[in-house]
């Protein structure tokens, strides 16, 4: 009658090992061999690591803020540029109260005080250009960023001169923008 106990038993053993230790080596196997895509729900080019913009917004509110240097030039992709932040900045709702559009202007940048006048909503920061300089290289100053609480610049879109694809691109902003509002308690 041993002989049964220690069969059952062996047989349980097996049963356990085969339903809570194999999933767990399958799964790491999966991870450490790619044999599916990591998910990412965010739309715009993770900046790792983050640029630190405390030396542009540090004195300003605490807020999200949808940034934009403005170039020397304002051309149709600045123009578009300029109006994709208005746009995600109306289109936040309740929520704009958590989160700016904002223009960087430099004495080197373009005049576009006519875009700015047809929305009094977007915050203007004058600065200097080595201000620029310190937080944005130059493969990174081209774009529209997501900008934290903490003054971390942490995604990155590229300018479209196309206006459908800067407004399907505003709608990237918009969605990785509601994201982060829902993941923070800041701001």
């Amino acid at each position: 009658m041993s002989d049964t106990k220690t069969g059952g038993s062996r047989k349980t053993l097996i049963l356990l090992v085969v339903v809570f230790v194999l999933p767990v080596i399958l799964a790491k196997l999966a991870l450490d061999n790619d044999f599916f895509n990591r998910g990412a729900t965010n739309r715009g080019e993770l900046l790792q690591p983050t640029l630190n913009a405390q030396s542009l917004f540090g004195e300003l509110p605490k807020k999200w803020r949808v940034v934009y240097v403005v170039p020397t030039t304002c051309d149709q992709t600045c123009q578009n540029a300029i109006y994709s932040i208005q746009q995600v900045d109306l289109a936040l709702g309740k929520e704009s109260d958590r989160a700016n559009a904002t223009l960087v202007i430099t004495p080197e940048s373009a005049n576009v005080e006519e875009w700015i006048a047809k929305d009094n909503r977007t915050e203007v920061l004058n600065t200097k250009q080595e201000n620029v300089n310190k937080v944005f290289n130059s493969a990174h100053r081209n774009g529209i960023f997501l900008v934290d609480t903490m003054n971390n610049a942490m995604l990155r879109y590229n300018p479209h001169a196309d206006q459908q694809q800067a407004i399907m691109q505003s709608r990237d902003v918009l969605s990785d923008l509601k994201k982060m509002l829902k993941l923070s308690r800041i701001g």
